[in-house]
């Protein structure tokens, strides 16, 4: 059921825009436009960018600002100079939407940027219609729930008034949401900051508890899950029980690229330090330490998940590839195992090290043990600790190493 008579475009029918369009579509007349041919559910696609545009309220600009392909983290990168991302999709998009628009319609760019970027680089080109920053917190594989269940709703405007086109924005946007999400209003400074803080927080979340992990491995007789489950709840001083379970290192195309470019903005404003740097240091090494672990062995390795994340076909950032580096660098035979990717070892390999990159819990479940086909003689490693019992293999729990009496 319609809303009211809102009219939306969005251009950039993508991974992101296509999937948000859809939710928005639930409610409002949406028509989108993208360069690449595409099938929605539930709005119209338009030949051009001009018509898309056309008598539209709110014009929503969802396009990639991608880095270089080199860093995209599924490969090291801290050796590589910092770069900044690049923008250049979203300034010939503006500059083109720019032609078409007037100042009742207001344009609302959700595109990752640096800070600082839009007022530098973007909102100049938007010269007859109001222009408003709103990155999204949204994750490829979810897209439609993080979109309806959001953390929270940035609106950026150039002076981080809650009134005009910031309560415009809000408006539009209560309707379809499920969870009542806080809507944070700030200069477009601000929200381009939390929406990459956020990122690089949960970097530096995943890389302290595989922190912790190495620290296990390392050190003996520790459980990383006792320590880990300890610092996530306690929540009076440090933080909260999400990303606190050790395992994998971070991964996808938002949060390793994000860090590389916040060490171009490091640089660039002349912080004097690079915490930043740090980060992705440290997720190069504990990939380097979890790849030697599956070396220990005398026997060809099967890293199980090839993508970022169960259920997804997604590889970019992928730290399993990151892992694979390392293994393949020391000349060992790998291979990947992942339905998503279309990615299957040998079926006459034989018995081997199988890493389990997603978390067997999230990916079979507990119960369906069946679904844990290994060759007998295998060697499991599980960074999770969550694989049951398997005749015939052998399951090491990576970051468990207490002493069992």
């Amino acid at each position: 059921m319609k809303t009211k008579n809102t009219k939306i475009a969005m251009i950039g029918c993508g991974k992101l825009g296509k999937d948000c369009a859809e939710v928005m579509a639930e409610k409002y007349t949406v028509e989108g436009f993208d360069v690449e041919p595409r099938q929605p559910e539930n709005f119209k696609m338009q030949p051009t960018i001009q018509e898309a545009v056309k008598d539209k309220d709110i014009v929503f600009i969802a396009a990639p600002t991608p880095h270089d392909p080199r860093y995209d983290g599924s490969t090291p990168t801290a050796h590589l100079e910092p770069k900044d991302f690049d923008y250049t999709i979203v300034k010939n998009i503006l500059s083109e939407v720019n032609q078409f628009v007037n100042k009742k319609q207001l344009v609302v760019l959700i595109s990752t940027v640096l800070p600082g970027t839009t007022r530098r680089e973007l909102e100049p080109l938007i010269t007859n219609a109001r222009f408003v920053y709103n990155p999204y917190l949204i994750a490829m594989g979810s897209v439609k729930w993080d979109m309806v269940n959001p953390e929270m709703i940035m609106i950026g405007t150039e002076d981080g008034s809650k009134t005009g086109d910031a309560k415009e924005l809000i408006d539009f946007y209560k309707p379809l949401m499920q969870n009542n999400p806080r809507y944070v209003v700030g200069t477009w400074d601000e929200c381009e900051s939390i929406k990459i803080f956020y990122n690089t927080f949960i970097s530096a979340k995943i890389g302290l508890v595989n922190m912790i992990q190495d620290v296990a491995e390392k050190q003996g007789n520790i459980n990383v899950d006792v320590v880990t489950s300890a610092l996530a709840y306690s929540d009076m001083r440090i933080m909260g029980p999400k990303y606190m379970t050790a395992g994998m290192g971070d991964g996808g195309a938002c949060h390793p690229r994000d860090n590389i470019a916040l060490r171009w903005m490091a640089d660039n404003l002349g912080l004097g330090y690079d915490l930043f740097d740090a980060i992705m240091g440290a997720r190069e090494v504990q990939a380097e330490n979890l790849a030697k672990k599956c070396m220990q062995y005398n026997l060809p390795i099967v890293i199980v998940g090839k993508a970022y994340k169960p259920h997804v076909p997604y590889t970019n950032g992928s730290y399993s590839l990151l892992i694979g580096h390392y293994i393949e660098k020391a000349g060992r035979t790998l291979y990947y195992q992942d339905e998503q990717t279309g990615d299957q070892p040998p079926k006459d390999l034989g018995k081997a090290v199988y890493l389990l990159a997603h978390n067997p819990k999230v990916t079979y479940g507990t119960d369906d043990t069946a679904k844990y086909d290994f060759p007998k003689g295998s060697i499991i490693i599980d960074p999770w600790r969550q694989c049951p019992q398997i005749e015939g293999c052998t399951i090491v729990e990576y970051g468990n190493t207490r002493n069992i009496i």
